[in-house]
């Protein structure tokens, strides 16, 4: 079976084919240049490097959140073309899920973190063991303090991984000490690789859909809803 996957919910685009036994292409793009303009431009590539064409594909997983609004709308827009020229089905991965999926190995707990703004971040929590990831804590935005206390009440060692590292390794530091760890950059970041291989499984669980109910999963409202919501309060 072949899967492709993709994730644009982070700092980088990222998109990649594998089949059941290895990884057949990735690429990751971590500059500044928008998703839209990177994204695909690079699935071209990459598709051409590994003499695959799209309609070979078996199925399209997509990260579909939380993360960027806009670049979380590319990446299931871009599954959601893709699916439908070629009549598959799609797969929903969380975003947070795929950036823990990479570090299942660390003994502990592993939490990917996410910068959300305002005074917020994305997070899920799950406990791993021997390559075994078990969720704990469902994909949510909250206050880096509350993230805080309850480390500090399952009292293990934590891995961080994700773009939030980059902005609070201090933070995180000074508030678990000793227990806190940080993933390597190779792989504390988005990566195609780990939706299509956590979308692989979820199609053999049946957990996949049709092109048109890949939907984006933003956690929160954005913040025009967050204003249209609060006029509507105060009126």
């Amino acid at each position: 079976m072949l899967t492709f996957g993709i994730d644009t919910c982070c700092m980088a685009s990222t998109a990649a084919l594998c089949d059941e036994r290895v990884l057949i292409a990735q690429t990751v793009v971590n500059r500044k240049k928008t998703h839209s303009e990177m994204m695909m431009p690079q699935i071209e590539q990459m598709f051409k490097a590994a003499e695959i064409d799209p309609s070979d594909v078996d199925v399209f997983a997509a990260a579909v959140g939380p993360g960027s609004f806009t670049g979380v709308r590319i990446g299931v827009a871009t599954a959601k073309a893709m699916a439908q020229a070629v009549q598959k089905p799609c797969v929903a991965v969380s975003t947070l899920e795929a950036l823990a999926h990479s570090s299942r190995f660390f003994d502990g707990i592993v939490s990917p973190i996410l910068d959300a703004r305002r005074d917020q971040v994305y997070n899920a929590l799950f406990f791993c063991k021997k390559g075994t990831m078990t969720r704990l804590i469902e994909d949510r935005a909250l206050a880096l303090s509350d993230l805080f206390a309850e480390l500090e009440e399952l009292d293990k060692n934590v891995l961080f991984v994700g773009d939030g590292t980059l902005v609070f390794e201090e933070e995180i530091k000074a508030a678990l000490g000793e227990r806190a760890f940080f993933a390597p950059k190779t792989i504390s970041m988005n990566l195609g690789g780990a939706v299509a291989e956590i979308g692989a499984q979820k199609y053999k669980n049946s957990e996949s859909v049709t092109y048109d109910k890949l939907v984006p999963s933003y956690v929160r409202l954005s913040q025009a809803e967050r204003d249209l919501l609060e006029k509507k309060n105060n009126a």
